[in-house]
């Protein structure tokens, strides 16, 4: 009698009947699971249009300048003091007070050398009748021509003698070399004071200059006479006017800097000596120049660009993002959103165009090529645009457009 021995399926058969089913329950779950992204796809309505503002490109006058820091110096100034040491005897100004050329402001003891003066003068007074005689008798031939000599050199000598003291009497006056405003004195009557110690300090303040640096390869733009504005923190939104007066002919070894003196009116005062200002040198004429808010341009290594305004059917090519967008138009983002450019809505989508840049002033950029006169471009919500995205203008709030801004505090 013969046994039956029933086959069973070999391991590898069995395995590859497991591989199989899981790679078949895979296949079901990313087909479920790609069904539902299409019909949620299909489903979701496109992004609304990016709320931007805009402005046109216009022309507008330029004024080619050069700016820089410099530093306000007087154009006469100087820390006065005694060149012998002596006592203080009088002090005949106050401080910050104006005083004129030539005026005492500081008098030292010197009552033994005034009555040394005097002496001395007398003295000189004696030769002189002296010499008068001698000439005198010496016309009639009474004295020697040697006796003559002697007494005109007693005399010129002795009025060295008084020309030599009343230079001694002088050095215990402190005056001012030129008018000016004199600065903080703190020295009292009866002060002793040392030679070369610095008493008060005068400033000539109208006008004042100004140093300033530029790079050399700015030298063939400047001239004596050029226009110069000042602007200063102390005094915001105020400036001061002047020119050029000086150009230093000599260019710096170690900056490759060449120095500027620029002279400034001063009449009321307000320019004190040591402040720093920023500075604006007119050169050249003034140019036309096609004109953006600087937050228009967006700047890229491989290229600046600008967001055109357009509508859909200037477009060359639909827009991706068009393709099934809401036909009707969306609403304005605000009341009065659009009302200076025209019509807004998802009508409106922006095209990225590159453009050169030239010079800036303030917040404005020049643009040198790329767009033309009137054209309409997005000054701001720029990072949230692409080629051919749609937008809604809404331009109550503008970004900065100003030619000379000034610093802002809250």
């Amino acid at each position: 009698m013969q046994t039956r021995v029933e086959k069973k399926p070999s391991t590898t058969k069995r395995m590859i009947i497991m591989v199989l089913l899981v790679l078949l329950l895979i296949g079901v779950i990313v087909g479920v699971k790609a069904t539902m992204i299409m019909q949620m796809m299909a489903g979701m309505k496109p992004p609304p249009p990016s709320v931007v503002s805009t402005a046109k490109v216009a022309y507008q006058d330029w004024q080619p300048s050069l700016g820089a820091v410099g530093t306000l110096r007087a154009v006469r100034g100087a820390d006065l003091a005694f060149d012998i040491a002596g006592l203080v005897t009088k002090v005949n100004l106050k401080s910050g007070d104006e005083v004129k050329e030539g005026q005492v402001l500081v008098q030292m003891r010197d009552s033994e050398d005034v009555a040394q003066l005097h002496q001395l003068e007398a003295a000189a007074a004696l030769a002189e009748v002296t010499f008068g005689r001698a000439k005198q008798q010496l016309a009639v031939q009474a004295i020697s021509k040697a006796d003559y000599d002697t007494a005109a050199a007693d005399l010129k000598a002795k009025q060295a003698a008084v020309q030599q003291q009343q230079v001694n009497v002088a050095k215990k006056q402190l005056r001012a070399p030129f008018a000016g405003r004199a600065g903080i004195i703190t020295v009292n009557p009866g002060a002793y004071i040392n030679a070369g110690t610095a008493i008060v300090t005068v400033q000539q303040l109208d006008p004042v200059f100004v140093d300033l640096h530029l790079p050399q390869r700015n030298l063939n733009a400047l001239r004596a006479g050029q226009n110069v504005s000042l602007s200063l923190d102390s005094y915001p939104g105020k400036h001061f006017e002047g020119k050029v007066s000086a150009i230093s002919p000599k260019v710096d070894n170690d900056t490759r800097n060449v120095q500027i003196e620029a002279s400034v009116p001063n009449p009321d005062r307000l320019l004190t000596p040591g402040m720093f200002a920023n500075i604006s040198i007119d050169v050249g004429d003034k140019q036309r120049q096609l004109t953006l808010p600087q937050t228009a341009v967006v700047y890229n290594p491989y290229g600046d660009t600008v967001y055109v305004v357009k509508h859909r059917s200037e477009m060359k090519d639909p827009p991706a993002d068009a393709k099934g967008a809401d036909p009707k138009p969306a609403k304005p983002a605000a009341k009065d959103a659009g009302k200076d450019k025209g019509a807004s809505g998802s009508d409106l989508v922006v095209q990225q165009t590159f453009v050169t840049t030239g010079g800036t002033r303030g917040d404005q950029v020049a643009i040198v090529k790329g767009l033309d006169e009137g054209v309409e471009v997005v000054t701001s919500g720029q990072i949230k645009l692409k080629n051919g995205a749609p937008i809604t203008i809404d331009n109550k709030v503008q970004p900065s457009d100003n030619p000379n801004p000034t610093p802002q505090e809250n």
